[in-house]
Order: C-alpha cells, then structure tokens, then sequence
C-alpha cells in the first residue's frame, strides 16, 4: 500500500504500540483548548476541524492556520449538505489552501435532511474537480463499523468503493476514517469485511477521548452510534451509574489484541468531545505504560 506513508510516516512501519500516529479532531470554535493542550500534542499530529453548524466559515479557517502555526497538520471537513454553492466550495477551498496550507480534507454528506445547495452527497463533492484544483492530496471519507442509521451495510460498502475509486481517478490518495465507536468486536469485525472485500485503504479507527460518562453518551445518541448495556460494560460503562467519568482503556486494550496484519494497517483517531487536553494527556499516559 503505497499511500501509507504519505498520509503518515508512522504507517510505513509495523506498529509498536496502539498510538503510534494517531489523529485528533477539535472543532473551529476550540481554538483556546488547542493552545492549551499542544504541548501535549506531538508535533506534525494531524488534526481534523469539524464543520459543525453554528460556525462562521472565518472560524474553521483560523483554527485550520493557528493547527499549522503550533506544528500540526490541518485536516478540513466538508460537509456537502452544509455547501450553499459550488462558488461557496470553491471559496472555502480557495482560503484554507491559501491561509492554512491545507493539503487534507474529510468529507462527508453532513447531517441536514435536505441539502443547503447543490451537494446530496460527498461523491458529489469529489467529482466536482476542485479537490485537486486547490491541490488537495490526501481525502478521508467516512467508515461505519456499526452501521448507519440511513443506509443500508450493503449500500455503505458500495458508496465507499464508488468514493475510493473516484478519489484515484483524480490522482487523490483516499483514507478511510471511521465513526467512533464503543464495541472492539464491530470495529474488528468491520475492518475484516473491508479487507476481505479487497478494499486496501488505509484506516483511522474512531476512538473517543477521556470524557464524562453522560457527555459519551449523548454524542453516542447524537452520532447514531451504538451503546447497549452490553457493549457499555465491555467499555467499562455500568448504564445505571452514570457518575464520573470514562476513558478508552479497554477498548484500545481490546483493539490491540484483535487486530493483526490482516487488518492491515490501521492507525486511531481520537474525538476528544471538547476535552482535547484530557485526550492528548490520555495518549501520552497509554504511550508511557506501553
């Protein structure tokens, strides 16, 4: 798999321990809380700003300029339902290549029901020709180890193979990153699939940070994502205490006792749910130890 070591340099070695070359995500409006956990943070970390609603796009491009100012690299989302315009698109692009630098993006479909402008979905987005117009390299789209509420398994498998295909067309290298999830047997299982389907793209498996129990789980309800009793208490989450707070250990445990080289390379993406310090410090402790 030529593509690893562009999209991270780690990736072109066996993995060492579960943290190697991971990811964050922050949101544009968090831009004090990255200041204050970048010296956590290993320099050249890649790190994903979210396009959430409620946003000016001016926020999502200086949180895009102040991740490459402290030493990381920026990755963009885009999400197409959000995009008024094609001319909306291809300003943003125009602006976070130019102010930021940005070579990597993330799209998606987004959330509204309806479509905002002329985007239904992110295959719409890449086939526009501007990702490599404003020189973009590297484009992560969606994975969905535990499914989506509005798609069918089957139909996620082939929307994936249509983006990874478009993606190359183009000359784009195409990542694969998934939604977080609580459940090491899904994830493992879903990374199984996607490399017995012959789909050999690297893989950033979503993790969620060190967080409040509650907070999990309302971002659980929020995403889609499941969060049975069962799957809970393999997290080390009892449903009927929902005091304190809860981290990944187990589930990153579990990953690492799962996956092997059939899986391919994979590497972790944390959502840290606005606790990016927590996270970074979380990283650092679970790299000590291991």
């Amino acid at each position: 798999m030529s593509s690893y070591a562009a999209i991270h340099p780690d990736w072109e070695k066996p993995r060492t321990n579960m943290v190697d070359g991971y990811s964050l995500e922050m949101t544009a409006k968090e831009i004090e809380g990255l200041k204050e956990a970048a010296p956590l943070i290993k320099p050249a970390t890649q790190i994903a700003i979210t396009f959430l609603p409620g946003e000016e796009m001016s926020q999502r491009v200086e949180a895009a300029k102040l991740v490459r100012e402290l030493g990381f690299e920026p990755i963009v989302h885009l999400s197409a339902r959000r995009f008024t315009s094609r001319a909306e698109l291809e300003q943003y692009l125009a602006d976070i290549t130019r102010e930021a630098g940005v070579k990597r993006v993330f799209i998606i479909a987004g959330d509204p029901p309806e479509p905002e402008g002329p985007f239904e979905d992110s295959l719409q987005v890449i086939e526009t020709g501007l990702l490599e117009k404003y020189g973009i390299d590297i484009v992560g789209i969606g994975g969905h180890p535990e499914g989506h509420p509005n798609v069918s398994k089957p139909d996620l498998w082939v929307w994936m193979e249509k983006k990874i295909a478009a993606l190359r067309e183009r000359g784009i290298i195409p990542l694969v990153v998934t939604q977080f999830a609580f459940d090491d047997d899904a994830i493992v299982d879903w990374v199984k699939e996607m490399r017995s389907r012959g789909i050999d793209v690297p893989v950033r498996l979503g993790v969620p940070g060190p967080a409040g129990i509650k907070r999990l789980l309302g971002f659980a309800k929020r995403c889609g994502v499941g969060a049975s009793a069962s799957v809970m208490k393999k997290y080390g989450i009892s449903l009927t205490n929902l005091i304190g707070t809860a981290g990944p250990d187990k589930l990153v445990a579990a990953l690492d006792k799962g996956l092997s080289e059939e899986h391919g390379r994979v590497r972790l993406h944390f959502y840290p749910f606005g606790a990016l310090t927590a996270s970074a410090q979380w990283i650092n402790d679970y790299a000590a130890k291991h």
